[in-house]
């Protein structure tokens, strides 16, 4: 008996060790407040007073809960499937054209893809759709209406049009297509023989078009390069690493993924590159990331190219993609990078970033010196520091806020209805009488705008008055603020030149798509001359691969 009751006491120990042990284990509380969550919901819908989404609670549950993780962790519902494929392989089907809702009624055509089905069926920006398939638009919203507009390729799609040029209103019958949006919307020689090329996205396959426009590029002279990653937000690792084999040896580690259980996995080249001595230059800016940031940092760890523009983004987290049931999916946050010196440039902190997206300023203590392959210094931190530092272009608010208003969209419009042809994109300037127009047709717009100076001038006043301190300093008040509250008349010719070069860039669109627009871009582009500059001084630019000089 008494070895029975040992036993019985020992067994009951180890019960009790073990409850006691998964009660504070990961898996009890997982479970645990999964059965809380659920039982909220069923009390919830049983006795709450009003008639519960649930949908929209739960949707917003599992947002919130990843969103408590990093902001790349994201839920993807069915509805929103599709447009997520996109952004990874750059295809869809539908008539290839980019629409948006104008004064809360029409649906406006913005862009018509070049080459794509409502491009040949002469729908042109400016445009206003009134009905898809005989069913009004006025009262969708984009997303609506943006998916009416998609379908499988092959088949027929009706459009009731409201023609910009003719005011007449037209039935268009469109076939869809299978949607792919150029990874280089746009490639061209600048003077001195440097080859440009503006790199949006890194969409499956990408590599296959890069390759082609380089060796179009040197056909026409191009004996070196800027490539312009400036805003291009990432994609496809692989394609990154494709894209850093055209200009390295095979063989070169180009990043590292580690994972949670402390695996790492190498990506190395793979095959023999295109060119591992053409000089290069590779624009970067604030909201270049991702993927963008491999190529970038990549490339100057191996000292290949000199990297100028703004510090990147600052996003070194790898993402996966995992299927859900009903067709949804999660992208999650499984890995970080790192480049081959060996730094990550994911950002220290990124939920408190400044308002253009671009990282903080990071304590020097927080931030590790690494070397590159020739021994210069670089820092990781938060995003891929450029070799050359360049100043973002800053627009005037007069600028900004024409562009908001759509006043250079309108005024394109109205060229385009006005003139059926104009000059090559190169040679096209807008005469002084155009902009004379442009003039009287902002003013007839009833525009105004505040700046930040007349705005925080206007809160201060509003303070002074409520402390009654105004009436002491009403006098200075008032010739301050006829300072700095804004004219739009004086305005819009102090920033003519701003505003004729954006100008000219809209109207060319009209004309030559989108790769006329930017060929016009360019040739106003203070980082693209800076960066044509380093290229065309080979000293210079040599200069910037070496690592300084020290006294010994």
């Amino acid at each position: 008996m008494r070895t029975i009751g040992k036993k019985l006491a020992l067994a009951t120990l180890i019960y009790l060790c073990t409850t006691l042990s998964f009660a504070s284990s990961p898996s009890f509380r997982l479970v645990k407040n999964i059965d809380v969550f659920f039982s909220i919901l069923q009390e919830l819908d049983l006795y709450y007073v009003d008639t519960i989404n649930h949908d929209r609670m739960i949707t917003s549950a599992i947002n919130d809960m990843l969103e408590s993780l990093d902001p790349y962790t994201v839920f993807i519902p069915e509805s929103e499937v599709s447009d997520f494929d996109f952004s990874t392989t750059g295809q869809y089907g539908g008539i290839g054209a980019l629409i948006r809702k104008r004064d809360n009624s029409r649906i406006e055509i913005v862009e018509p893809y070049e080459g794509f089905p409502a491009d040949k069926a002469g729908v042109k920006a400016g445009d206003v759709v009134l009905a898809v398939d005989g069913v009004s638009v006025n009262s969708k919203n984009v997303s609506e209406v943006s998916a009416s507009l998609k379908g499988e390729k092959a088949t027929d799609v009706m459009l009731k049009v409201l023609k910009l040029r003719t005011k007449d209103t037209v039935n268009v019958t469109l076939k869809r297509e299978q949607i792919q949006l150029p990874s280089v919307p746009y490639a061209g020689v600048l003077e001195g023989g440097v080859g440009y090329i503006y790199f949006s996205t890194f969409t499956r396959d990408c590599i296959d078009e890069v390759k082609t426009v380089i060796a179009e590029l040197k056909k026409k002279g191009a004996t070196s390069l800027i490539f312009d990653l400036r805003s291009n937000t990432g994609g496809l690792l692989d394609e990154a690493v494709k894209i850093v084999n055209l200009f390295v040896p095979k063989g070169q580690e180009v990043v590292s993924v580690r994972g949670r259980v402390g695996r790492t996995v190498k990506y190395k080249t793979e095959t023999q590159p295109l060119d591992v001595n053409i000089p290069l230059v590779v624009l970067i800016n604030s909201l270049s990331a991702s993927s963008s940031e491999i190529v970038a940092g990549a490339l100057q760890d191996l000292d290949r190219a000199v990297i100028a523009g703004q510090r990147s983004y600052g996003k070194g987290l790898v993402q996966s993609v995992r299927p859900l049931p009903f067709n949804e999916k999660l992208k999650i946050t499984t890995a970080k990078y790192y480049t081959p010196s060996g730094r990550c440039v994911q950002a220290i902190d990124y939920t408190h970033r400044n308002p253009d997206g671009s990282v903080g300023k990071i304590p020097d203590s927080l931030v590790n010196k690494f070397a590159t392959r020739a021994g210069r210094t670089v820092f990781d931190g938060g995003g891929v520091t450029p070799d050359e530092a360049l100043p973002p272009a800053l627009s005037p608010q007069i600028v900004q806020r024409l562009y908001e208003k759509n006043l250079l969209f309108d005024f394109a419009s109205r060229f385009y209805a006005e003139n059926d042809t104009i000059e090559i994109p190169s040679k096209f300037k807008l005469k002084d009488s155009d902009y004379q127009n442009f003039i009287e047709f902002v003013e007839k717009s009833g525009f105004s705008y505040e700046t930040s100076s007349s705005h925080a001038l206007n809160v201060l006043i509003a303070s002074l008055k409520k402390e009654k301190y105004y009436e002491d300093l009403e006098a200075d008040l008032k010739i301050l603020s006829e300072k700095v509250t804004p004219s739009v008349e004086k305005d819009l010719l102090r920033f003519k030149s701003d505003i004729t070069n954006l100008l000219e860039a809209e109207i060319v669109f009209r004309y030559y798509y989108q790769k006329g627009r930017m060929e016009v871009s360019t040739l106003y582009d203070n980082e693209v001359s800076r960066a044509k500059e380093i290229l065309l001084n080979r000293e210079l630019y040599e200069s910037f691969l070496k690592p300084p000089v020290t006294d010994k």
